[in-house]
């Protein structure tokens, strides 16, 4: 039986063993609270500043301008509702976004707006990508925060969060941005953007699950979600996980360190993907075709299929796969990326979205290509379709 296929890098990625050999030790002789005053506690101290001073040099950052997180989403609520009380005094109550965000800011956002902050979003072009003539009368001067992800987990596409940015600070507004799918992907240096806050995950990029990292510029000034503890400069109590934060910095070092090479790696077998499936499926659509993308994300849809459908038929063949985003797994609705975009509902609700990474080979995309018509017309003459 062929070995399985993994396409679903953007849900997930595996730890890489590079990273678990410089963690394991923190299960063992190196336990210590990195709070505690004895050798146990500055040997865990140590490592902890260590671990942010690497993670601060893979951003361009100061040391002290890194919060360690639970992960991304954790990173993108503390981004988004952290500025805001010291935002609202001033007088600004508008938070800035996308409908394409990640559920994570779009829920945060929501949820912030109850508390009688308005929510205001920025125009979408049909190739997924932020309108930025139509920015301007967006961004004015009652924004608080203005939340864009750089690379959009979905369909792949690139904002132009340093264009944005640079209008939104021109407007005294605090500027963040989801780079979860970004980091490792694109160049990034926040002591060259006009960005204040920065998301990153350490699952996307070969770190466990559990663990990411937040960038707060200098001067911005950030309330914490959690209570009790002075730990991290009070922005995030509670003791710290000194394991992850290892884990994450050696994931971050070996992303940043690879990311060239890997870009052109990854990018030649999703170019293969993509040309192999529409040279097949002459009336597949490929979301976000046309615009900038990151290498790693292909999102396709074929009229006449369902995506349960046809994920259930690329599992059984050994194909992991997924319908956008993994946090909507077992949900039928369309994507709300896709709607934004103004993909009809019948076509957005037969998206698929394989992202590739560190275990694809040329052998994948062969097989992939060769067995997806197959799958597809069965798929068709089970909806009638065919």
């Amino acid at each position: 039986m062929p070995q399985p296929v993994y396409l679903d890098h953007a849900a997930t990625t595996p730890v890489r063993k590079e990273v678990f050999e410089v963690m394991e030790p923190f299960y063992g002789p190196r336990f210590g609270n990195p709070s505690s005053v004895h050798r146990w506690g500055r040997e865990a101290r140590a490592a902890l500043d260590e671990a942010r001073e690497r993670v601060a040099r893979c951003l361009g950052a100061h040391p002290d301008e890194v919060c360690f997180t639970s992960g991304g989403t954790e990173a993108d609520n503390l981004a988004v509702l952290g500025p805001l009380r010291s935002q609202v005094e001033k007088g600004r109550r508008v938070i800035l976004s996308t409908p394409i965000e990640h559920k994570a800011v779009l829920e945060t956002v929501h949820h912030a707006a109850h508390d009688g902050v308005t929510e205001r979003m920025l125009t979408v072009t049909k190739g997924g990508i932020v309108d930025l003539a139509a920015s301007d009368a967006a961004i004015d001067d009652s924004v608080a925060v203005c939340t864009v992800m750089w690379v959009n987990n979905e369909v792949g596409t690139i904002q132009p969060v340093p264009e944005i940015a640079e209008r939104v600070k021109a407007r005294g507004g605090i500027m963040h941005t989801d780079a979860v799918q970004a980091f490792g992907k694109i160049d990034i240096n926040v002591s060259k953007l006009g960005i204040d806050l920065l998301s990153i995950s350490g699952h996307k990029i070969g770190a466990p699950k559990g663990v990411g990292a937040m960038y707060i510029r200098r001067g911005t000034r950030i309330d914490p979600l959690f209570h009790g503890g002075s730990q991290d400069r009070g922005r995030r109590p509670g003791t710290e996980n000194v394991a992850y934060a290892v884990a994450l910095s050696r994931a971050a070092e070996l992303a940043v360190e690879e990311r060239e090479t890997e870009w052109a790696r990854v990018e030649s077998l999703r170019d293969s993907l993509e040309e192999g499936l529409l040279a097949r499926i002459p009336d597949a659509v490929v979301h976000g075709r046309g615009a900038p993308r990151a290498p790693h994300v292909l999102n396709i849809s074929v009229p006449g299929t369902d995506s349960e459908s046809l994920l259930m038929a690329l599992d059984l063949a050994g194909v992991a796969a997924s319908a956008g985003s993994a946090c909507q797994s077992g949900n039928v609705t369309p994507s709300h990326v896709l709607l934004a975009m103004g993909v009809k509902a019948d076509l957005a609700i037969a998206a698929v979205r394989m992202s590739l990474g560190s275990l694809t080979t040329p052998e994948h995309i062969t097989r992939v290509v060769e067995l997806f018509p197959a799958l597809i017309a069965k798929a068709r003459r089970l909806s009638g379709a065919a």
